[in-house]
């Protein structure tokens, strides 16, 4: 009896298992059902997900107080207090804070606040305005031209003042030097040369140019293969051979002084294996004297924190290659002071260093054509300027002058 009490209450709870699996299968079926019958709320409406309908936003000097709470009803706003604003339709609870313009800063208000629209404020007279990012500005002052240079464009107040060099003056660098020979920017000071038979002259001129540069890669390769035997040849021979590179360093062109540079480092290495002579300090004493001096690291940034505004340091690293995480780290162990931002171009300085950028706390010319490049992309040429006249950056190009 017992067992067939079992047989027969089997199916019956076999019969409530695939009920109650159907009605597992039913029940997320039915809710996603629910969410693709949710409204699409026309422009200018937004939903209220608890009540499942389209309400209508705020207009602009308004927030919201209330949702709507049924279809056709329409949302409660509130006009923005005092000192907020709201320049667009919403449905925020909050209104936004409106902009102080401060004479501290250099400017005025132009257009004051409204609950629809944020305070307007204009740069001074005698300033002009520079973006720093899409919320942030200065109004610095406008730059006067120098004795040597002329206005070429005015100062307003969205740009500083444009400067170029007079009539009878060129730029080199940030200088305007006056013309007193024939260069290219000083043609007047060329002779005038016949303008008939210009053509026939060409072929001429262009052949004589590729004799002279020909000549001069030859002496560059002989001049360089006698440089490597001496390093390599007895110390008798080098003693005969010591006269000849002071002879040929006469010659040595403004133009060869850094390929001269990159020997001389070249040569140090090979010659690390040869006996040490007499000769060899002489021939290191004959290189040319205008070969590029490196630049104190240490130095250097303290004169950019000088020039840069400290709001735009952090920005000028980040170019530079600093991550924010390295940024963070020099504000922690120093707070927010000048130190802390000494330590963020430390950082870009010696990571540069052990790719090759410089040695022993000396900045070499790779790092300071990168710094220089990314101040005039932040509008900073005037501090790039004052960098290039405090370290001659005309010598420190390799671009050697005649005494």
């Amino acid at each position: 009896m017992e067992g067939a009490w079992i047989r027969r209450s089997s199916p019956e709870k076999a019969h409530v298992r695939i009920f109650l699996l159907f009605m597992c299968m039913f029940i997320p079926t039915n809710a996603s059902t629910q969410e693709t019958l949710m409204p699409q709320c026309p422009q200018g409406d937004y939903l209220n997900e608890e009540r499942g309908i389209c309400c209508n936003k705020c207009s602009p000097g308004f927030k919201l107080l209330k949702k709507c709470s049924n279809e056709g009803h329409r949302s409660t706003c509130k006009k923005c207090p005092e000192g907020q604003y709201a320049d667009q339709i919403n449905y925020a609870p909050n209104c936004r804070s409106c902009r102080r313009c401060k004479a501290s800063n250099n400017e005025f208000e132009e257009l004051p606040c409204k609950s629809h629209q944020n305070a307007i404020c204009h740069c001074m007279n005698g300033f002009y305005r520079l973006d720093i990012d899409t919320e942030t500005y200065e109004c610095r002052s406008c730059s006067q031209c120098r004795p040597d240079e002329r206005v070429n464009s005015t100062c307003t107040p969205t740009s500083n003042t444009i400067c170029v060099c007079k009539e009878g003056y060129y730029r080199i660098n940030s200088q305007c030097e006056p013309c007193e020979k024939c260069t290219t920017e000083c043609k007047r000071h060329c002779p005038s040369l016949p303008s008939l038979n210009t053509k026939a002259a060409e072929p001429s001129n262009s052949f004589f140019i590729n004799v002279l540069a020909g000549v001069g890669a030859v002496a560059v390769v002989m001049f360089l293969v006698v440089a490597l035997i001496t390093f390599k040849v007895t110390e008798h021979f080098t003693q005969r051979r010591v006269d000849h590179p002071v002879s040929q360093q006469s010659d040595v062109s403004p133009d060869s002084c850094e390929k001269v540079l990159i020997f001389s480092e070249e040569s140090s290495q090979t010659s690390s294996a040869v006996t040490h002579s007499p000769t060899s300090d002489q021939e290191v004493s004959n290189l040319p004297d205008c070969i590029p001096l490196e630049i104190n690291t240490s130095d250097l940034i303290y004169t950019v924190l000088d020039l840069v505004p400290v709001l735009q340091v952090k920005q000028l690293v980040r170019s530079l290659g600093v991550n924010d995480m390295e940024i963070e780290q020099a504000e922690l162990d120093y707070r927010p002071s000048r130190e802390a931002r000494y330590q963020m171009l430390r950082v870009w300085a010696e990571r540069g260093s052990r790719s090759g950028g410089g040695r022993g706390g000396m900045l070499h010319r790779p790092l300071l054509e990168e710094l220089l490049d990314k101040l005039r992309k932040m509008h900073l040429g005037q501090a790039a300027e004052e960098l290039e006249t405090k370290y001659d950056i005309q010598c420190f190009w390799s671009t050697c002058q005649e005494e």
